[in-house]
């Protein structure tokens, strides 16, 4: 990634609310038609960089720059050209989907023939036309977090914050909102994706940055991000006995345990997948025929715990 081609830039940023150190030196760039995931536990720091990306509050240390702009001394001039979509419906229920997005667009400085146009094109890509007209109040969940993206993208802005924006939405809604997003991007925008859905991350996101207390712990590609943690593949028998223990002998693979009870069912990590065909042909010799099997690859689930831990955690949000 060239310099002159990075839309958002992020260098050792740290933030504090009293004694609660929320960021401790951020670092994260993203560049123009490239969407990058944000991800982390409950509390690790997603939101209060996504605000501070958003000029909604100021960092205690570090440096931020949106278009080239830092946001320090050109805050009006970067929110022209930000798209902020946050977790919480940022919506009036008592207008309609028309009247939302053009007192968004007229905030954004569109005169009202501008608005208007920009609002006909919102609508279409939300795939709302047709329900211009009804209350926010009486749209379905995935149709007001459709809006809720569309009144966030609607000026055509330059970067994209998007926290979490399809939260508990329909599958087509999600399909829709992912589509839209992806093609902002392909068109130049540059846009950060915070979410908890690990697929979407996956089919999204060029880059992922993973951040856990305050501090980022992981970036990279998907797969990049995967190997990072250590994921191996592994590849489950189920056998109708116990099975030999030295039966795999000679192939660089490790048992996992196996859950209480679960006789005949044998769990192995591989170092790689080009062992499989030669377990496959034990597994058929030891059994008589090829027994019930599963092959699983590691995913971004797998290393987002293994990098993060498992314990379940309830920090303060941030």
């Amino acid at each position: 990634m060239t310099p002159q081609r990075l839309a958002i830039e992020v260098q050792q940023i740290r933030k504090s609310y009293g004694a609660r150190l929320a960021l401790d030196g951020v670092t994260l760039d993203v560049g123009a038609g490239e969407v990058v995931g944000l991800l982390g536990p409950n509390g690790a720091g997603k939101t209060t960089t996504l605000s501070i990306l958003a000029t909604l509050i100021e960092p205690d240390s570090g440096v931020v720059r949106i278009a080239g702009l830092d946001v320090r001394t050109h805050r009006a001039t970067i929110r022209q050209r930000l798209g902020f979509v946050p977790q919480s419906l940022a919506l009036y229920p008592s207008l309609n989907a028309s009247q939302n997005l053009r007192l968004f667009l007229r905030v954004h400085g569109l005169d009202r023939k501008a608005a208007r146009q920009a609002c006909k094109n919102a609508l279409d890509v939300a795939g709302l036309a047709d329900r211009a007209k009804d209350p926010v109040s009486i749209l379905s969940g995935g149709m007001q977090r459709r809006l809720n993206l569309a009144c966030g993208i609607a000026h055509l802005p330059q970067v994209l914050l998007l926290d979490e924006p399809a939260v508990g939405v329909d599958p087509q809604s999600r399909d829709h909102i992912l589509r839209t997003i992806r093609g902002l991007a392909d068109g130049g925008a540059a846009a950060i994706y915070s979410t908890h859905y690990m697929e979407e991350v996956e089919r999204l996101c060029d880059r992922v940055f993973l951040i856990d207390r305050g501090k980022v712990i992981a970036s990279g590609t998907v797969a990049e991000v995967i190997a990072l943690a250590g994921g191996r593949p592994r590849i489950e028998f189920a056998f109708a006995g116990a099975a030999p223990i030295d039966w795999y002998e000679g192939i660089d693979a490790a048992e996992l345990p196996s859950p209480p009870g679960a006789i005949g069912r044998v769990t192995l990590a591989l170092a790689n997948v080009d062992a499989v065909p030669e377990l496959l042909h034990r597994a058929r010799k030891l059994a008589g025929e090829l027994p019930e099997f599963s092959i699983r690859s590691p995913n971004l689930s797998d290393a987002f715990m293994t990098l993060t831990g498992h314990s379940l955690r309830d920090a303060e949000p941030d």
